[in-house]
């Protein structure tokens, strides 16, 4: 799960927050906008950094992911470094536990409208070129059928649909603005079709 950590300065103060046992959150590494990778918490080990959120019917995201904060603060550009750096991080994570590219997910896909990050800045399309998350193709589609198919890709937190569908845009469609229409219906279709949870 892809994470920014909303703070400047660098990834020090993360590292020093995420390392505070009285803040009650952690994760498995930090990436600086350098590249540089530092490893808080072992792979194996649970860190605390989903909070409450479900994903593909799983209300303990926690358990069952790797945290990876970027050091953003949320309206920034992601440096290249950063990015490869992370792109190196999750080939061979994925390679070492047979994680699936739609397995790559972030903060806000399992915590609609509680969480933003990595937030529309962040390049999904770079990734799934790359074969380290997935990017849908426009299918024709019914409206009506789009809360059904971004459950069955995944979205399966108990939210209203104007929540579900501020938080598949800002994945899939940054920018989009108003209503529901037959872009996003395709989109979850094509989805739930190639990669469903």
């Amino acid at each position: 799960m892809i994470h920014y950590t909303a703070m400047q300065g660098g990834p020090n103060p993360a590292i020093k927050r995420l390392c505070d046992p009285e803040t009650e959150v952690s994760c498995h590494y930090v990436i600086g906008e350098s590249g540089d990778i530092t490893r808080l918490v072992p792979d194996d080990r649970r860190a605390w950094h989903a909070g409450a959120g479900q994903w593909g019917g799983s209300d303990d995201v926690n358990s069952r992911s790797l945290g990876i904060e970027l050091s953003n603060d949320g309206h920034s550009p992601f440096p290249a470094p950063q990015m490869d750096a992370l792109e190196a991080l999750l080939h061979d994570r994925m390679a070492r536990y047979g994680i699936p590219p739609q397995g790559v997910i972030g903060h806000s896909d399992c915590a609609p409208g509680r969480k933003i990050d990595p937030g529309k800045r962040f390049d999904w399309q770079r990734l799934a070129r790359r074969g380290l998350a997935v990017w849908p193709r426009s299918v024709p589609a019914d409206p009506e059928a789009f809360r059904r198919h971004a459950r069955t890709f995944g979205y399966t937190s108990s939210v209203d649909n104007e929540t579900l569908l501020a938080a598949f845009r800002l994945r899939f469609r940054p920018g989009a603005q108003g209503p529901l229409d037959a872009t996003d219906a395709g989109l979850a279709a094509d989805l739930a079709h190639r990669f469903p949870a």
